[in-house]
């Protein structure tokens, strides 16, 4: 991986093959684990609806960097299975938008607990300092990115996660 030939990680080839892991074994992140009732994109489009309770197809495209017609099946998939509801825009626009149902939020929540749960079982051993820390560093890492790509993700609470120090 390094060019140096050393058979050494530096610190940008060692992060890249961890998150790579990560991806991997996340366990709110791979569909249809144990218990789990929704596919990952549902998951996802849900968290989304959650926070900002409404968005357009479009607004929904432009927030995740899909084509707007992968947007639609993805949603009308979740609609057939009454997941999300189309609604009127609250602010009087021409477009339909997309909120989650009851069902789409209550089967969120119970993926999420199960997320959760396999989560603080993975961190049982870990000081709260530590969970903190992680915590931290990927809000962190996450906002960096999407403030280069200008597109920030809402967040709940965002005001009670404490950033790591200074930016060099």
């Amino acid at each position: 991986m390094s060019d140096s030939g050393s058979g050494e990680y530096d610190a940008v080839e060692r992060l890249s093959f961890e998150l790579t892991l990560l991806s991997r074994h996340y366990t709110g992140a791979t569909p249809r684990r144990a218990g789990h009732q929704l596919e990952r994109s549902a998951f996802l489009i849900l968290t989304r609806l959650e926070l900002e309770h409404a968005l357009s197809l479009r607004e929904l495209a432009e927030a995740f960097r899909l084509d707007i017609s992968t947007l639609n099946r993805q949603v009308a998939a979740m609609s057939k299975q009454q997941l999300v509801v189309r609604v009127p825009d609250p602010e009087g626009g021409v477009a339909r938008k997309v909120r989650a149902s009851a069902k789409g939020l209550e089967l969120l929540a119970a993926d999420r607990a199960l997320a959760h749960e396999g989560l603080r079982t993975v961190v049982s051993e870990w000081s709260e300092a530590d969970l903190a820390q992680l915590g931290a560093l990927i809000s962190r890492f996450n906002r960096d990115i999407e403030q280069r790509e200008e597109n920030p993700w809402p967040r709940p609470g965002a005001e009670s996660i404490a950033e790591p120090g200074p930016r060099p």
